[in-house]
């Protein structure tokens, strides 16, 4: 069944989304597990210790940071089925909180539409709410390209991979999957405080992407067979000699097909708190010079590799069922 939640979930959060409304009365389960990191980083993380003393401690916070939400997610979960089939509906229901397909495509819309109507320094501040390079160092075509990468390694890490672990273990997979994910993006970096602290973080959530990450690319190289201005050959090519090449072990993966499949080279040398990152181009040899057009493409693209995802789960959702 956990396979069924996670079709059902993808369906209702891409025609949904998360309502601001909720958002605004009970925050979102992201901001949940983020008060829970903050407190264990104030009290695990001690810049007096040793490097070995963080790191192991910052082990035992990983262990929390995951365990926890799932433990509770899955005595939720054990509830709900006892009032099946409504429990099934409101298991996908709260998983939907999990995905971000609404939200993906309207933040990366944004920025094309802010190109458009207010030039650089709007689409600086639009592109700017979605990474988390120096913006004031984008021109157009840079603020084009972050926008696209953006897309392209979000579709993987915010709706593929939540969905993968919600198919494989249900609400508490999902769970356990979007406390990682948030644990790396708060802790999970190299800098004087956290590099020791959250290096767990940051080598589990690499671990726990790399299927997500590989089937991203899948679904934008079959959605290139499917999108007229996009090209499967090319992307697929892209994937194969460039995603390695990136200095992340996964986010390679969907950048490269995407720009493959759009002829773009994305990545490249960017700026993240004044220091550059040498980074290879994904899709190496391709267009670099990118507007608000490409990103309309990308959304396209975007689109439909979603929709082949939840063509996918359904597929398997209804083999499973017939077992």
């Amino acid at each position: 069944m956990s396979v069924l939640i996670a079709f059902l979930s993808l369906a209702i959060e891409l025609a949904l989304g998360y309502p601001d409304w909720l958002f605004r009365a009970i925050g979102h389960p992201v901001t949940w597990f983020g008060r829970l990191i903050s407190f264990l980083d104030r009290r695990l993380n001690r810049a007096t210790d040793s490097d070995v003393l963080r790191r192991r401690r910052g082990v035992v916070a990983l262990v929390i940071i995951v365990l926890l939400p799932a433990m509770i997610a899955l005595g939720v979960e054990i509830a709900l089925w006892r009032m099946l089939p409504a429990g099934l509906v409101i298991t996908a229901i709260l998983a939907t909180s999990l995905l971000s397909q609404k939200s993906l495509y309207e933040h990366v819309e944004a920025v094309a539409d802010a190109l458009e109507t207010g030039g650089l320094v709007m689409g600086r501040i639009a592109v700017s709410r979605i990474v988390g390079r120096d913006p004031e160092k984008l021109d157009k075509a840079g603020v084009g390209r972050a926008a696209i990468e953006s897309l392209a390694e979000n579709f993987s890490d915010g709706i593929v991979a939540p969905a993968f672990w919600i198919g494989v273990g249900g609400l508490p997979g999902g769970v356990a999957y979007k406390a990682a994910n948030t644990a790396d993006s708060m802790i999970g970096h190299r800098t004087p405080r956290h590099e020791a602290f959250g290096w767990a973080a940051a080598r589990f959530d690499d671990l726990i992407n790399l299927p997500a990450s590989r089937l991203t690319a899948l679904l934008i190289v079959l959605a290139a067979f499917l999108v007229r201005d996009a090209d499967a050959g090319n992307a697929w090519r892209a994937v194969w000699r460039d995603a390695r090449k990136h200095r992340s072990p996964n986010a390679g993966w969907p950048e490269a097909a995407m720009a493959g499949a759009l002829g773009l080279a994305l990545a490249g040398p960017r700026s993240y708190g004044g220091v550059m990152v040498d980074d290879v181009f994904m899709g190496e040899g391709g267009r670099r010079e990118v507007d608000s057009l490409d990103i309309r493409r990308a959304l396209k693209l975007y689109r439909v590799a979603d929709y082949l995802l939840l063509g996918l789960f359904a597929l398997v959702a209804a083999i499973v069922i017939a077992i």
